[in-house]
């Protein structure tokens, strides 16, 4: 085996210009198969980081009649705390937030609007609900960075809001911006309005009710079991667009990758091919001297393997240094990107795994594998005779 690998590395060498194209096809493949892979695989790791710190927490429970996607059902979607829930607000474990549909008048405009009620001094997600402590007989009111672009709406500005309260009576209020808050999470920005929920439940005659629960994150071991009228959602739930949409990124992405891996394997078949039909009388002298066609045949594919294995140190002298500074620098993305429907920040990090770097070289060594034994099944009908007077099957 030392003895066919010698040859073969002499073999691949003395190729010259046509292994190290081959070689640097192959190790472009290498680095774009990774550094694709790694940004699609940060987006969703940077995504759903990010709607875990500002909005999931450790998991939501629902008011059984609430549908995120559906406005009409926040009329019903509201319920008095259970003991188990309402014992863990007043551990700290978990905070309510009230959500009532509403219509916004910003700068003589008119607009729907989710007008929603959160404890100021909730710690449980990264909203900055502390400037909704209520200031003397002004109603604070927080939005986000796009719900401020939007509206026009800056910090002290007076926005005008009307909703019904429970017993479907039309009242209104002016509420004063006290804060503009940076987020790439839209759902919890876009056409939403936070207020202190202590006022939101009095403003609409809601008493002790929510709609939604938010749990402390890691608290998974210490909820409560089934509670009547309310549905827990878990993050694998709350997450399954985000999980979607990376997949679906992912399998986009693959396609760029198989025509990248054909075009290499493509040089290195031929390559192979070529070199067979070339080395013919080399061949035969080989069998000749008493070296076994299985043993041939192992030198020609160990040639077309070493082209892989060229390519993976090529890449690395290249790859690693590029990585590296697409991991410390990122990606800065154009403007209006913060309204693809998902947290994605202003900048997009990779995220590169030893297990993606292991499993593009697996993998390309096994398609490079197959491809350099294909073209040398021919030297198993060839006999040595035929080889030395440079004929071939």
């Amino acid at each position: 085996m030392r003895t066919l690998f010698k040859l073969a590395l002499r073999n691949l060498l003395g190729a010259g210009v046509r292994t190290w194209l081959n070689v640097g096809v192959l190790s472009f493949a290498f680095v774009a198969i990774i550094w694709m892979q790694g940004f699609n695989l940060g987006i969703g790791a940077q995504a759903m980081r990010q709607q875990v710190e500002a909005e999931y927490a450790g998991g939501q429970y629902w008011q059984a009649a609430y549908d995120p996607y559906d406005p009409l059902t926040l009329e019903d979607a509201h319920d008095v705390l259970p003991g188990p829930l309402q014992d863990m607000v007043d551990q700290d474990k978990a905070t309510p937030i009230l959500i009532v549909q509403a219509t916004a008048y910003p700068n003589g405009r008119m607009m729907s609007a989710s007008l929603k009620g959160i404890d100021p001094r909730q710690e449980i997600i990264s909203l900055p609900s502390r400037f909704l402590e209520p200031d003397g007989e002004e109603l604070p009111v927080l939005i986000g960075n796009r719900m401020s672009a939007n509206t026009n709406l800056k910090v002290g500005d007076v926005v005008t809001l009307r909703w019904r309260d429970t017993d479907g009576v039309f009242d209104a209020r002016e509420f004063r911006v006290a804060e503009v808050f940076r987020t790439s999470v839209p759902t919890i920005d876009q056409g939403q309005f936070w207020i202190a929920l202590d006022k939101l439940r009095e403003l609409t005659r809601m008493e002790g009710e929510a709609t939604m629960v938010v749990v402390e994150k890691d608290g998974d071991k210490e909820l409560p079991g089934s509670i009547s009228g309310w549905v827990f959602r878990d993050l694998d739930f709350l997450m399954k667009d985000i999980m979607a949409l990376v997949m679906q990124k992912t399998v986009g992405s693959s396609i760029f990758y198989i025509i990248l891996l054909l075009l290499a394997m493509l040089a290195i078949f031929d390559t192979q091919i070529f070199s067979i039909f070339k080395r013919k009388r080399e061949i035969g002298t080989l069998m000749a001297l008493g070296l076994t066609r299985s043993r041939v045949i192992a030198m020609f594919t160990m040639e077309g393997v070493m082209h892989s294995v060229l390519a993976a140190c090529v890449a690395a002298v290249y790859g690693i240094p590029l990585l590296m500074y697409s991991n410390k620098v990122g990606w800065a993305m154009p403007a209006a990107t913060d309204s693809y429907g998902f947290a994605i920040g202003d900048t997009l990090y990779p995220s590169i795994t030893a297990g993606l770097v292991v499993g593009t070289v697996l993998l390309v060594f096994a398609v490079t594998t197959i491809v350099s034994f294909l073209p040398t099944r021919k030297i198993a009908k060839l006999e040595p005779t035929e080889a030395l007077r440079g004929k071939m099957l």
